[in-house]
């Protein structure tokens, strides 16, 4: 499915989610990242195969990270974003000094309020053609 490329789940109706994720992808020079929305059925396997719960996608509130069968959320998930992508992103690692329930807090209060303050989509977004094969969710409706 993605090899060994790290996947990076996201709230496919959120508009600040959906607009974080062009930013990686205008920032992933490298093409390291593969996507696919928490509620479709390519992100639920995603985290069905690392041993998560299978309602885990329905609770979450944060992107994650899949990579080497991690799942990494909240701030954790964005340090390792940040740290995959260049300068001056990858310096955002520094941030592992901050205590996580200090990044966490910060994160979860933005999070929380993503739809009030963002807005909300009524369907996932579509990757263009250029972009299918970086979707996991994409390729399967090819």
């Amino acid at each position: 499915m993605s090899g060994s490329h790290p996947i990076i789940l996201f709230d496919g109706v959120c508009n600040l989610c959906n607009a974080s994720v062009q930013w990686i992808i205008h920032g992933d020079t490298r093409d390291v990242f593969r996507f696919a929305a928490l509620q479709s059925e390519a992100g639920k396997r995603a985290l069905l195969r690392t041993g998560a719960d299978a309602k885990l996608a329905e609770t979450l509130d944060s992107m994650v990270v899949i990579e080497n069968d991690r799942v990494l959320t909240k701030s954790d998930a964005a340090i390792a974003i940040a740290s995959r992508l260049g300068a001056p992103w990858r310096w955002a690692t520094v941030g592992r000094i901050v205590p996580r329930f200090a990044r966490d807090w910060v994160y979860g209060v933005v999070a929380s309020n993503r739809y009030r303050l963002f807005g909300k989509q009524e369907a996932c977004m579509m990757p263009t053609p250029a972009l299918r094969a970086r979707f996991l969710d994409a390729q399967e409706q090819a």
